[in-house]
């Protein structure tokens, strides 16, 4: 099919033209690959305009269906009149906030185009009243998350509403891959296709991704289109986004650095930028992290006030939106936020953005540095901020990676039954299913492709009977044969219950927070405000608020007189450094001593790196450092493979256990993401053949079990699938069930398949989860094959040097407050200085 000779596409090209635009040739080439009956996936930098290239596609195939329609009738042809009327494109999107700019963006592009089609959202934040609209009538374009498409199939004829149905976009695609809301859209997915294939043999579904540039492109496409029998394509944009990169510097090094101590001290080096800026994004990585910012920067300029925001995924929606709008039109200076605004949101008058900390990957820092300069021949300008002085290696090491394309890959989720589990009630509440067809539908996915028959047998008998250890429970006989011979929930109540908790994001039982006189403000833990005591403040949407009481699930608060309270942490708050990275990172510290960069970054941090190799060692690419120190606090083994959090916490727990096995011996454990630490009363017995046998790989497996009670640690997991598969109700909206009953009711079931059920899948998803999620088995076994072939070098020092510097403290910052962790830094700056030369010290006192 010639496209370019079409009417739709003519009209297209026009209207492009009256706006003084032209299609990119990867938008052309995704609009005939559409038209040609194509699936893929669309790559291309932020900003170039991802979202036209599939959705004027499908608006292209409309407006040429309408022009057949009137050439036929102008012709004097009699055609049966027949609606047109109905969902046409699914648009699927792993973020609420994306929903209503892309529901902005497509609106004006139908008014524009005179096309009569109304744009739909619905999420979490739809109102009833909304819902029921579109239960009615189907918007032509519906934009909506995995769990409301779910909640869709868990409707009665679910299937009328994908009649008129032509295509689904996986939005965002390398956001939802790695997770299990990756797997609730390919099941999706593939009960819609069923649905077509049964009511419109003869229609084709076409099923396209939209994606930023990852590692493994050809498997998310694999992924999101698993059909042998359709045509597929990867389109890709041969342009590159420009990025500028500006690390903010102090004004000189500290010798030793600390976690959060350079961030905080650096804030009045952001006002300028926000200053000379439209409007700024500041990204920082955690919630708790974003509402320290906040406070800082209105600290650092009260003039700030109203026109500085904070945005994150616990903020009331109403005030989310504001802030949306606020954005667009300009009205904001600066807005804190954390990856609630990472993804796809055009807002215009953004021209910078700056990144708190480490982004802990190239992929997440080239997403958020998008978010300015979002059009093609603008230039992304972004920010690094450094929280400690090491961070600036990490700046160093992310601009390289930007410039080698050196992004990382998003690994599928494959076998989670937790999700397959909660899939299947979810369409036995809708309009059931034959077990034959779904089997057929389910094993077609990428996840589960490799299911076996008696896999799905015991399935099929879990959500029928609860499975041979919970036959006696009817509560657990979900799932009932009817007498059309489909699998349905006919009991009422197990139905609302299940269709309240959909989804697979398990958090913390989340809590209303509002003032005494009225007005919600937002969201917080249960775990945080657990340990409040009434008259305790703290800070929530940048106000500072006083704790009252905890009342029927709500939050009572009045504003607090206090400028500063206690910033709520949120669980999950800390990412790990990618594997990418890490690699960068090793190679990066062994230009700074050479000189042979070119990089400011490094030539500032210089310094610090000389006063490493003069009082233990930087380690090469090909070294693995291990530093020996005794101080007052006890035997310290401090060690740098370069891994990221995770991998480092459980490699301090193997290597602990491991000296325990040649000497009885305890220790406590901290870690960062470039290395961790052992801590013990007694001298650690190490050299170089000793610590190559420690950090072996062989019997690995069995030595990780030993050493980090595995069972716990499946045991956590559980709790998640427990909730994801309804093994546990979470309670109704306000009267939620706590974190520690959830916990305990999960922990019960374990216990009960543990001891009668050995053979439960659920069980065995929770220790596959454990050791390739969590502590991440195949990156440990990489990391210890690597420090086998690596040279070691074993030093032993007098006193903390600036590589330690940062995890000790760390390790502090659990357990004390900020004011106290000062004090005890400043102790032991001071210790340090005291066991420094008197020409040492003099040298000091000149920088």
């Amino acid at each position: 099919m010639q496209l370019e000779k079409s009417k739709g596409y003519r009209q297209v090209i026009k209207w492009l033209k009256l706006n003084k635009k032209k299609p990119f040739e990867f938008q052309t080439d995704a609009w005939q690959y559409y038209a040609e009956g194509y699936c893929g996936l669309v790559n291309a930098p932020t900003g170039f305009g991802k979202t036209f290239s599939i959705f004027l596609a499908v608006v292209i195939d409309e407006l040429n269906k309408k022009h057949e329609t009137k050439t036929t009738i102008a012709k004097g042809k009699i055609i049966k009149k027949k609606s047109n009327q109905g969902l046409k494109l699914i648009w699927i999107t792993p973020l609420r906030s994306l929903a209503k700019d892309l529901a902005r963006a497509m609106n004006e592009v139908c008014t524009e185009l005179k096309l009569d089609w109304v744009i739909g959202v619905r999420n979490g934040d739809t109102s009833q009243s909304e819902k029921l609209k579109q239960k009615k009538q189907m918007p032509e374009v519906l934009i909506i998350t995995p769990e409301s498409i779910h909640l869709l199939l868990a409707q009665k004829n679910a299937f009328s509403y994908f009649d008129q149905l032509q295509c689904i976009v996986a939005d965002e695609w390398h956001e939802l891959l790695g997770s299990k809301r990756g797997v609730m859209t390919e099941l999706a997915i593939s009960r819609i296709k069923g649905l077509l294939t049964e009511m419109h043999p003869e229609r084709l579904l076409r099923i396209w991704g939209i994606s930023a540039t990852i590692g493994n492109m050809e498997q998310a496409m694999e992924v999101l289109v698993p059909y042998n029998n359709v045509l597929k394509t990867i389109i890709k944009a041969d342009m590159e986004k420009k990025n500028e990169i500006h690390s903010i510097l102090p004004d000189h090094i500290d010798m030793l650095p600390w976690a959060g101590h350079l961030g905080h001290k650096l804030a009045h080096k952001l006002l300028p930028i926000i200053y000379k800026s439209k409007t700024t994004l500041i990204f920082t990585n955690t919630r708790g992290q974003a509402e320290l910012w906040y406070q800082t920067l209105l600290a650092q300029d009260e003039t700030l006030a109203g026109q500085l925001a904070i945005h994150h995924g616990s903020i009331d929606h109403e005030l989310r939106n504001w802030i949306e709008d606020a954005i667009h039109t300009g009205l904001l200076k600066a807005v804190v936020c954390t990856s609630s605004l990472d993804l796809g949101v055009d807002f215009k008058p953004v021209d910078t953005v700056v990144q708190i900390g480490s982004p802990k990957g190239v992929a997440r820092f080239l997403q958020r540095a998008g978010r300015s300069g979002h059009s093609p021949h603008e230039t992304s300008k972004i920010y690094f901020l450094p929280t400690h002085a090491l961070e600036l290696v990490e700046a160093a090491a992310i601009k390289e990676a930007v410039k080698t394309q050196d992004i990382e890959s998003r690994e599928p989720i494959v076998m989670a039954f937790d999700t397959l589990i909660q899939y299947l009630v979810t369409i036995a509440v809708g309009d059931g299913f034959d077990d034959e067809k779904i089997f057929f539908e389910v094993k077609q996915t990428h996840s589960f492709k490799e299911l076996l028959p008696q896999e799905w047998k015991w399935v099929m008998q879990f959500i029928t009977t609860g499975g041979t250890s919970l036959t006696a429970y009817n509560e657990f006989s979900k799932v009932s044969k009817d007498i059309d011979g489909l699998w349905k929930v006919k009991n009422r109540q197990i139905a609302m219950r299940h269709r309240l908790h959909i989804g697979t994001i398990v958090s913390d039982a989340m809590l209303k927070v509002k003032y005494l006189t009225g007005g919600f403000i937002g969201m917080i833990e249960e775990s945080f405000i657990s340990r409040l005591k009434p008259g305790s403040s703290f800070t929530l949407a940048g106000k500072v608020l006083e704790f009252i009481m905890v009342k029927e699930m709500m939050v009572l608060v009045r504003k607090s007189k206090l400028k500063q309270a206690i910033s709520p942490s949120w669980l999950g708050g800390r990412m790990s450094l990618t594997a990418n990275l890490g690699a960068l990172l090793r190679k990066k510290y062994n230009e700074t001593l050479h000189k042979t960069h070119g990089e400011i970054e490094l030539d500032f941090i210089l310094p610090l790196f000389e006063q490493q190799a003069k009082v233990s060692h930087v380690p090469k690419s090909d070294e693995f450092l291990v530093e020996l120190i005794n101080t007052k606090d006890g035997y310290h083994l401090f060690a740098y493979p370069f891994e990221g959090r995770q991998v480092h916490e459980i490699m301090a727990a193997l290597i602990a256990y491991r000296l325990s096995m040649i000497k009885p011996i305890t220790f406590s454990i901290a870690m960062n993401d470039y290395g961790f630490e052992l801590l013990s009363e007694q001298p650690i017995p190490l050299n170089e053949d000793s610590i190559k046998s420690l950090f072996t790989p062989l019997n690995l497996s069995n030595d990780i079990v030993a050493s980090i009670n595995s069972t716990e640690m499946a045991r956590r997991k559980f709790r998640d699938i427990a909730c994801i598969s309804g093994l546990v109700f979470q309670g109704y909206p306000g009267k939620y069930v706590a974190n520690k009953h959830l916990q305990s009711s999960a922990a019960l079931f374990f216990n009960v398949f543990s001891d009668y059920d050995k053979h439960n899948l659920l069980l065995r998803q929770a220790y596959d989860e454990a050791f390739y999620q969590q502590i991440e088995e195949p990156r440990l076994a990489a990391a210890l094959n690597r420090i086998q072939i690596s040279k070691i070098i074993i030093v032993k020092t007098y006193r903390y040097t600036p590589l330690c510097f940062p995890i000790k403290v760390d390790s502090l910052r659990e357990n004390m407050s900020s004011e106290e962790l000062s004090q005890r830094i400043e102790r032991m700056t001071a210790e340090s200085e005291k066991r420094l030369s008197p020409t040492q010290r003099k040298n000091k006192q000149r920088k």
